[in-house]
């Protein structure tokens, strides 16, 4: 926390100006943090403030109680300027229990603030986490470097609640309100958003939310009238381009993008859909939609799923299906039919940690080898990235621009943990959303006034035709077509054309999307660190940092990776070094090696966690040094 100005407020605390902190919710799966940090988070947005969080909580529905494998995190980073990570260190720690300390507390900054709920650290708590019999960390000074609050949240719930006429279950589960109303005090931020959405969740049930509120006013009310808090924490709005802004999420924005993507083309978007963590929220949202054109299918599997929007796409809607890597897996055949076919599609994989059921809610950047090539036969398709939980909008939208102005189906890449996490999104405008031209054949298009279903125009894009149109009839399904008639043909020349034709179809995308720019740094130099995806934030952040200690380093991130920028090999050639950070063990490391030639470096990271600051940081000076 970088401390600027203080003075006193009320009588025992002392206001100090920060420009950014990080705060780690952390505790059982039962205890709310998620809750509890998205509420914080949605406040700080709603008072201007830039953020970025990640939540991180165990696979399990239902994580074994008090040990660490069942510890649920939410970790929120706002600040008075731009925020483009979550944060490497936490400034404080919200720890609910003893294995929720043990997890979290080698991150926290030394002289970090802890608070604990001491009734997770008795005797039964203490073991479940592992710490040696006799051993409690509030007690044994092994946290003397940190400032320690220790209080008994779940007694003073249970005191605050004693009249309210609910069970002591009910009662136990409001203590994470007390813990929010305390951080809303310490960083001086208003509980009325978070009173509303009470309201508004617990409308039929009044006396839980009545409940909730008054624990969280209650823990309010403790910071302020107690002698033990004597520091509060004043972070000030962010500079942010003017706007209506609202906090959202990667999968919510992955939502939005297609709605206004239906909006914009006035196509019927259909979603076909298996759950499946942690693409699931997708489905969840455009299931709102349904006054606008939106239809929502949750299919018994992945393969019916992705054969409905594939029926959805020939009758003229546009076909969407959501999915994370297990279920890409699945889908593999039916990807290969809507290739054949040529018709639009937008298969969204929101990757997680593999392989098989491997870690569900924890994030990876592991299936862009399959998303280039785990299809049978030769059928290169586009593949486009998500960068950040707000860029979801712009890649998912670009998504669907290419599927139906090129007719192929569009490969959408987004992971666990930009489609968890959330940052400020300014609302788009819709004069300011790029064109999607949509054309559907009406007339035979012969020389002869015959039917030509696979004759292609200057981008070797074949016409979309609606199953209906009069004197328009044809033969569509999986066997190879002939070149322009459509018709069903084993000739293997014909094969090889097609072939061709489909592959260059698909390079000829790159003549339609913008060239690749430098984001930081200079065009040219010693090293530029190359990124896809996620990485973004903490690339941007890490090579920022070095620039301003005087390194000669510059950024690149790409949207498009198949086809690449066209001029991606230009921009490349100009640097010395091109170091490659991924979450996986080198995907896109191979493809440019590959592609063009050069002897870049990759960085690897695959512990189902994003990569940190300073980790990139430290790559960086060790190549430059």
């Amino acid at each position: 926390m970088e401390q600027t100005l203080d003075n006193k407020v009320g009588s025992n605390a002392q206001l100090i100006d920060a420009e950014s902190i990080v705060i780690r919710f952390s505790g059982d799966s039962g205890d709310g943090m998620q809750l509890t940090g998205m509420q914080f988070t949605d406040t700080a947005a709603l008072l201007g403030n830039d953020l970025a969080t990640f939540p991180d909580y165990p696979a399990e529905i239902r994580a074994p109680v008090g040990t660490t494998a069942g510890v649920s995190g939410f970790q929120v980073h706002f600040g008075s300027r731009e925020i483009y990570t979550p944060g490497d260190q936490f400034d404080v720690l919200v720890a609910m229990n003893s294995a929720a300390l043990k997890v979290d507390l080698p991150r926290l900054k030394k002289g970090g603030v802890i608070i604990t709920n001491i009734a997770g650290f008795d005797k039964k708590n203490l073991n479940l986490a592992g710490y040696p019999d006799g051993v409690n960390p509030l007690n044994d000074g092994s946290l003397e470097n940190y400032i320690v609050h220790k209080l008994d949240v779940t007694k003073l719930t249970k005191e605050c609640l004693s009249d309210s006429g609910l069970g002591m279950k009910e009662i136990e589960r409001s203590k994470n309100m007390f813990v929010l109303g305390l951080l809303f005090w310490m960083f001086d931020e208003t509980m009325e958003y978070t009173i509303t959405f009470i309201n508004e969740k617990f409308g039929k049930k009044p006396e839980i939310a009545a409940a909730n509120i008054k624990a969280l006013k209650a823990g309010w009310n403790f910071g302020d009238h107690t002698e033990i808090f004597t520091t509060r924490y004043k972070v000030s709005a962010a500079s942010l381009p003017k706007g209506e802004y609202r906090n959202i999420t990667g999968n919510h924005a992955t939502a939005i993008g297609l709605v206004a993507a239906s909006e914009m083309t006035q196509l019927p978007l259909f979603l076909g859909s298996y759950p499946i963590t942690p693409a699931s929220d997708i489905l969840h949202d455009l299931s709102k939609y349904k006054t606008s054109n939106v239809r929502t299918f949750q299919a018994e599997d992945e393969i019916a799923a992705i054969c409905g929007a594939i029926g959805a796409s020939y009758t003229g809607s546009l076909g969407v299906t959501t999915t994370s890597g297990p279920g890409m897996a699945l889908k593999t055949e039916a990807i290969g039919l809507a290739t054949m076919l040529e018709i639009p599609l937008v298969i969204i994989d929101v990757q997680r940690g593999g392989p098989s059921t491997g870690l569900p809610t924890k994030t990876e950047q592991s299936d862009l080898l399959m998303a280039m090539y785990s299809r049978h036969g030769e059928s290169p398709l586009p593949v486009i990235a998500a960068s950040s939980p707000s860029d979801c909008f712009q890649t998912v939208y670009e998504a669907c621009r290419i599927a139906i102005e090129h007719m192929t189906p569009v490969i959408f890449l987004s992971d666990g943990y930009i489609a968890n996490g959330s940052e400020p999104w300014r609302f788009p405008v819709a004069a300011d959303l790029p064109k999607i031209n949509v054309s559907f054949l009406t007339e035979a298009n012969g020389p002869d006034g015959s039917l030509l279903p696979y004759k292609r125009n200057d981008l070797l894009v074949r016409p979309w035709i609606k199953p209906g149109t009069e004197g328009l009839m044809h033969r569509i399904g999986g066997l190879e077509k002939q070149n322009e008639t459509g018709n069903v043909s084993y000739d293997a020349k014909n094969h090889e054309i097609m072939t061709h034709l489909r592959a260059e179809k698909v390079e000829k995308i790159a003549e339609t999307i913008p060239p690749i720019t430098v984001d930081s740094g200079k065009d040219s130099g010693k090293l530029l660190v190359l990124g896809w995806g996620s990485t973004a934030g903490a690339i941007k952040t890490a090579v920022r940092e070095c620039i301003g200690l005087g390194y000669d380093v510059s950024h690149v991130h790409l949207r498009h990776i198949n086809p690449f920028p066209k001029n991606l090999g230009e921009v490349l050639g100009k640097f010395d070094t091109v170091l490659i950070p991924e979450m996986n063990t080198g995907q896109l490391l191979k493809l440019i090696r590959a592609k063009y030639l050069i002897p870049a470096i990759g960085l690897s990271k695959v512990q189902g966690q994003p990569y940190t600051t300073i980790e990139l940081k430290e790559k960086i000076l060790e190549i430059l040094k």
